[in-house]
């Protein structure tokens, strides 16, 4: 344990240090936020914020993941080996969303990467994963139940598009809960300290391991992107955090875990979904605007109250599902 807390604060410490050296130059670089006109006229003001600091997190994760892999190479050689797909799925569906911020707001176009392009990128590093777990780490297709506490073998034809859909929700998901200052910082912390906790009580260390340095980087990051936010952590961090839950609860044999200690990112997804559908129905919306936070902006709540609240009910709800297991 100790040594895990000693990972957690190098990483935090390396956040922050590469916090106060990158936000200047992505200012500089006029790296900034480009808000929507038909969202909340609230964060109109947050135009040109530096943006793309997902870069930190990865920086963080893999440089201190680089300083683990080649301490436990000698001692521990499998668990160094194991590290490097936790590290390298985070760092893929980070890749993506850095080539779309880096097409949004370097070279100023608008659009990004294509919808395809985006999809077709997540589903190539869902599917690679996918495969490395069940073939080369031979982790097996089982799956845990939450509140059963038993464990289903699907068949491998099954497993693999479940898995590839886990991921591509887990991301869509958070990547849609980043919409106010510190909200998916906050709240994906809260579930990788849930997921990073089962680590350790199934023993599992190369998860431990890798959930205590995003933990660590989310915290550092989130120094500075607390509201007023200094720094976004665009799809760049978004997409990284979701890759990264997904992963981590596919190794542990959980992903409907997700159902429950995800509970705010799967809301925030239920909410467009039922904008969308209700609206293309009946010219009506059931909520002022989604997803759902800018709905309690909108109804008077103030940035730091839809956060804290947010990240309390996803204590409340991790702390049901470590019961679940």
């Amino acid at each position: 344990m100790q040594y895990q807390n000693k990972i957690l604060i190098l990483s935090f410490v390396a956040s922050v240090i590469l916090s106060l050296i990158i936000v200047p130059i992505l200012r500089k670089l006029k790296v900034g936020q480009i808000e929507r006109q038909e969202g909340p006229q609230s964060h109109l003001k947050k135009q040109g914020t530096p943006t793309m600091g997902g870069i930190i997190m990865i920086l963080v994760l893999i440089a201190v993941g680089i300083f683990v892999f080649m301490d436990y190479r000698v001692d521990q050689p499998e668990t160094a080996q194991a590290i490097l797909p936790l590290i390298g799925v985070a760092v893929g569906f980070g890749f993506i969303g850095f080539i779309d911020d880096f097409k949004k707001l370097v070279l100023k176009n608008t659009k990004g990467l294509s919808p395809k392009a985006k999809m077709l990128g997540l589903l190539i590093v869902s599917v690679v994963y996918t495969i490395v777990l069940v073939n080369v780490f031979n982790i097996g297709t089982d799956i845990y139940i939450p509140f059963v506490k038993e464990y289903i073998t699907l068949p491998i034809w099954l497993y693999v598009p479940f898995a590839v859909l886990v991921m591509l929700a887990a991301t869509n998901a958070i990547n849609l809960t980043d919409g106010i200052d510190g909200l998916s910082t906050s709240v994906t912390t809260i579930i990788l300290a849930c997921l990073t906790v089962i680590s350790i009580l199934l023993g599992i260390k190369e998860v431990t391991v890798v959930g205590t340095i995003l933990i660590g980087a989310c915290l550092g990051f989130l120094l500075f992107n607390l509201n007023p936010a200094k720094v976004m952590m665009g799809d760049t961090g978004s997409l990284m955090l979701g890759g990264a839950i997904a992963g981590i609860a596919l190794y542990l044999k959980m992903p409907l875990l997700l159902l429950i200690i995800a509970i705010i990112p799967i809301i925030e997804t239920l909410s467009v979904m039922i904008q969308v559908a209700y609206f293309k129905k009946t010219g009506n919306r059931v909520f002022k605007m989604t997803p759902i936070h800018h709905h309690f902006e909108l109804s008077g709540w103030k940035e730091n109250k839809i956060v804290s609240v947010f990240s309390l009910i996803t204590l409340i709800f991790c702390i049901i599902g470590l019961y679940a297991i």
